[in-house]
């Protein structure tokens, strides 16, 4: 069984950075970050696999870079230059149902991940 735990979440202004962070306890291969904002559908941010390829949404693409420590067990976020819509409540997913080889449009849909922590919130004031 797989757990994840979110932290790093918080208010800033347009321009702005933070680094979100995912304690993970369990054995994982591919990871992600997906985000929800009010309203909307839960959609895919960043995809890492277990030896450190990346894939990204085009929205984030150039500003967010996600990493992974396998000593420490922690999954990170690292957001550059942030816009208000990326205001969301941040989740990182684990168990991908598939290969990290499979296309963008089915690695960053959520229906295809099985584990989940509660989320972090990162609010983007202008």
């Amino acid at each position: 069984q797989v757990q994840l735990v979110e932290s790093g979440g918080g208010s800033v202004q347009a321009g702005g950075s933070l680094r979100l962070s995912c304690s993970v306890s369990g054995t994982t291969l591919s990871m992600a970050w997906f985000r929800q904002a009010p309203g909307l559908e839960r959609e895919g941010v960043a995809v890492i696999s277990s030896i450190g390829s990346t894939r990204y949404a085009d929205s984030v693409k150039g500003r967010f870079t996600i990493s992974r420590d396998k000593v420490k067990d922690t999954l990170g976020l690292m957001m550059d230059n942030l816009k208000p819509e990326d205001s969301a409540t941040y989740y990182c997913a684990a168990g991908l149902k598939g290969s990290f080889g499979d296309l963008n449009r089915k690695l960053l849909r959520p229906e295809n991940w099985d584990y989940w922590g509660k989320g972090t919130l990162v609010t983007v004031s202008s």
